[in-house]
């Protein structure tokens, strides 16, 4: 819905420089058909006027809903509220994920976190999504139970360069081996994940943000027997980006 106007003392988000968004408050009235608005920054800095080019600047949620572990949950779902919200979650709640719906967003720490352990496995295996901090595991046992009560089902990894969809495959597939019971049978994360320098010597180049950027896309099919066990798992790749290659590096593979 269309908002008509807006009276003194309302929060906004304004675009800033340096810090891609930062938040306001209007020190007076606003229609629609104003030109400029007059802002204060947050914390009594800067007080100015914005030139407003067709509409309002994005309007900024109540204080209660900051952190919130779904972003669909919302007032206001735009992309200075995503990003704050986020950065909340970061900061003051040192949690990397996020729910947007049925969408999980992870924020990559580029560091090591204690959350993936057999304890945070067994705590999240059998738990419906709504229940439980936002976590990988989560979306896999979400992905896991609906597999074995219905039908199969595809988890898609997207984000750019150095995001970490590697990393969040390998603990999907680790989850997937805790609770099917084959950790120690088949070590299927390894062995999928030990094909990997193989295909980086024919796909990968170096990007502004990963030494080491997989340049394809990779569809890994898990198959589970009636148990629910993993009993075997093959990878595809599709969609190289051969203009991003700069040279090849041939591996000699030698089988005793």
């Amino acid at each position: 819905m269309a908002v008509k106007c807006l009276i003194k003392g309302a929060s906004v988000w304004t675009p800033d420089p340096d810090a891609v968004w930062v938040s306001a408050q209007l020190l007076q009235d606003y229609t629609p058909g104003d030109k400029h608005v007059l802002l204060q920054l947050s914390g009594g800095k800067t007080l100015y006027p914005v030139e407003v080019p067709s509409d309002l600047p994005p309007l900024a949620n109540p204080d209660i809903s900051e952190g919130e572990n779904d972003l669909s949950a919302l007032s206001f779902l735009h992309e200075p509220a995503i990003l704050h919200n986020l950065r909340v979650r970061f900061l003051d709640y040192n949690s990397i994920y996020t729910h947007c719906g049925i969408v999980l967003v992870a924020v990559n720490p580029y560091d090591e976190l204690p959350i993936y352990g057999e304890e945070v496995i067994d705590a999240y295996s059998g738990q419906d999504m709504a229940d439980l901090e936002p976590h990988i595991f989560s979306v896999a046992g979400n992905a896991y139970r609906t597999m074995i009560r219905l039908n199969n089902q595809s988890i898609i990894i997207s984000g750019e360069s150095g995001s970490g969809k590697t990393v969040s495959a390998k603990f999907t597939m680790r989850y997937f081996a805790v609770v099917g019971g084959a950790t120690q049978q088949t070590k299927v994360e390894d062995k999928v994940l030990a094909s990997n320098p193989i295909m980086e010597a024919i796909g990968n180049a170096k990007t502004t943000r990963n030494d080491n950027s997989s340049r394809f896309g990779k569809y890994i099919q898990i198959g589970f027997g009636r148990r629910g066990d993993i009993i075997g798992a093959n990878m595809n790749t599709y969609l190289l980006e051969k203009s991003r290659v700069v040279f090849q590096v041939f591996v000699a593979i030698f089988s005793f």
